[in-house]
């Protein structure tokens, strides 16, 4: 058995502390205002910090060793020594200030039980406390980054609460380990594409050399960027993009890219490949400028021209085709599959190596040697990728002959003799004629004109544009419902309704609610027009709202328009990404670019109409389709 006696122990060591004739230590404390005195061999063996200074201190002659610490208080370090000596500490009637600060002090005298308990005893005890002062305790503690405990339960609320750091005003001047440690957190209660606009927020802040412009960037700053991130970018959680815009997607994208990591990127183009082709399609001049202008997107780059290939009016017309990045145009006139006359590419060719050089005359007959010097150095990488052999004889006198001089004079002589004498061999190379792909025409079906609406309501909208009193019967319908455009077919992103809706007069469109057996739609007159910068409404009596008959939905509705000055609006250039076609009050509505996926609006109180067609004012749905209505031959 063994009998133990600290209580004793504890006092006698108290006593050794307070006898001032055997010391052999001194410390000095707030700037020398306060001296302690110690013995050595108690300092080593009860503090690791202790043994290393001491380690490091020449004795004066009288063998004394003097420490100096000037940041901590002589209260402090008088509850600190007599830890250390008796195992005692006495907090009662002690502010709780005191007790984070002695809990710093016994941290940096690497005393870790006394940091332990006190850690514990502040968790336990004075939760209020640190809820007051939550932003000084959460950066004091990862700054030294050895309070566990109180990192756990820092990190537990900002879990739950993440504005009370994300949102802080001091946000950007988080130690790392404290932004790293949130980041590792599964239940992080923060929509992840916000979790990056603040990782990307804090990473800019602490490189103040960085331009505020991003266009403006070099690759070298991107690096900057990359490597201060460098702990947190494989926290993203990049495979949860679930209702985020598919132009946050993109523009993560190009971001992973700058950061080159490849992986990521390479995931995000097979991504909007994959799931996203109807806003590929909506914005594709934009996408194909920027992944050639970047040119480390192959999957991209393959998909966009397999589609140009067989369209190419959609970029070879554009009004911005000139703008064109020339590794883009080369990747273009290396296709065999190019749909296009060869003459007409020659045509584009000349015309965007022109637009390139701003001082060429516009009057080719005033053009001098140094300007058809100047254009065939633009055009260096495109004119061996025209076939010229295949080019017919009047289009190569009126088309290439009056730039000749951009080829070199072996070729010029080949196409020549090709021209006299097709069958001899000549120097140059002869590129293959590009194949023309043949037009199967499908089978035909008979495909019902609509997957919303049936025959019996294009003959009561009819009768309601020709204002009948009786609905027109089936068989004897005065117009034709041309389809537009259909969601499910082409996209349900605000911009594809005005980008395939301009220009169109007299169009129904038609809405299937989500959840409910509801048609509801307008009729507009006038037509939809793309090009309104401030947005615009459109005076007519001829319009109308409704709601069909479908279902449990015994009974169409039709409003006429009342107030013929608030009948149609055009969406302003800068709304179009999220407003589609609107009837007064009535209108689909997008910030995730997908109808879809929003609440779309229907005002019940506005005097815009003269009836109501449903009692409650947001919906979802699940198809749309636009349809040209043409009278009948």
């Amino acid at each position: 058995m063994s009998l133990k006696f600290f209580d004793k122990l504890f006092q006698n060591f108290i006593d050794l502390l307070n006898d001032k004739d055997d010391y052999n230590v001194i410390i000095e404390i707030e700037n020398k205002e306060k001296l302690f005195t110690a013995h050595s061999n108690i300092l080593k063996y009860r503090s690791p910090y202790f043994r290393k200074e001491l380690e490091n201190i020449q004795p004066n002659e009288n063998n004394v060793k003097t420490i100096i610490k000037s940041n901590v208080s002589s209260q402090i370090f008088d509850v600190i020594l007599k830890y250390i000596y008796g195992g005692i500490v006495n907090l009662e009637n002690v502010e709780t200030r005191f007790i984070f600060d002695l809990m710093l002090a016994a941290n940096e005298f690497e005393l870790k039980e006394l940091t332990n308990k006190l850690e514990i005893l502040l968790i336990d005890t004075k939760a209020s406390w640190l809820k007051t002062y939550f932003s000084l305790i959460y950066r004091t503690i990862f700054n030294e980054n050895n309070f566990k405990n109180l990192e756990n339960y820092c990190n537990d609320i900002i879990a739950k609460h993440p504005n009370i750091i994300f949102d802080s005003s001091d946000f950007t001047s988080l130690p790392v380990s404290a932004l790293v440690s949130l980041l590792k957190r599964d239940d992080l209660q923060m929509e992840e594409v916000k979790i990056w606009d603040y990782v990307i927020k804090w990473g800019i802040a602490q490189n103040s050399t960085l331009p505020t412009d991003l266009e403006e960037w070099s690759k070298d700053n991107f690096l900057t960027l990359k490597t201060t991130l460098q702990p947190c970018l494989p926290l993203i959680r990049i495979v949860n993009l679930e209702n985020v815009e598919t132009r946050f997607i993109f523009d993560l994208m190009l971001a992973a890219n700058e950061f080159e990591l490849k992986e990521l990127t390479n995931k995000l183009e097979i991504l909007l490949i994959d799931t996203k082709a109807s806003w590929l399609k909506t914005y594709f001049s934009l996408i194909y400028r920027t992944i050639f202008n970047e040119n480390n997107f192959k999957n991209l780059e393959n998909y966009c021209n397999d589609i140009i290939a067989k369209h190419p009016n959609i970029i070879f017309d554009s009004s911005d085709f000139t703008s064109l990045p020339v590794s883009a145009l080369v990747s273009l006139l290396k296709r065999d599959d190019l749909q296009m006359e060869e003459v007409k590419i020659w045509d584009y060719v000349i015309k965007w190596g022109i637009a390139q050089n701003s001082t060429l005359p516009t009057d080719l007959e005033e053009w001098s040697k140094d300007n058809f010097l100047t254009l065939k150095t633009t055009l260096q990488p495109c004119l061996p990728l025209i076939r010229y052999f295949h080019i017919s004889n009047i289009e190569i006198f009126d088309k290439i002959r009056p730039y000749q001089k951009l080829l070199d004079k072996q070729l010029w002589l080949d196409i020549n003799q090709h021209l006299i004498a097709p069958d001899r061999p000549v120097i140059s190379t002869i590129l293959p004629v590009r194949s023309i792909l043949l037009q199967e025409l499908p089978l035909r079906t008979e495909e019902p004109f609509s997957t919303i609406i049936s025959e019996g309501h294009a003959a009561e909208i009819s009768a309601w544009i020709d204002r009948k009193t009786t609905t027109y019967s089936t068989t004897n319908i005065p117009y034709k419902f041309e389809l537009i455009l259909r969601g499910t077919r082409d996209g349900f992103a605000p911009q594809t309704f005005w980008n395939i809706c301009h220009g169109h007069a007299k169009t129904v469109v038609v809405i299937k609610v989500k959840g409910t057996n509801e048609i509801l739609g307008g009729y507009n007159p006038l037509a939809w027009d793309i090009f309104y910068i401030d947005g615009k409404w459109m005076k007519t009596i001829d319009s109308f709202i409704f709601s069909l008959k479908n279902g449990n939905i015994q009974n169409s509705v039709l409003s006429r328009v009342q107030n013929s000055h608030f009948a149609i609006r055009n969406a302003s250039k800068d709304r179009q990404n999220k407003v589609g076609p609107r009837f007064g009050e009535f209108f689909l509505y997008s910030d995730k670019s997908d109808f879809t996926l929003d609440q779309n609006r229907y005002y019940v109180l506005s005097d815009h109409y003269e009836k109501q067609i449903r009692t409650s004012s947001y919906f979802s749905i699940v198809n749309y389709e636009v349809f040209k209505i043409v009278r009948k031959s």
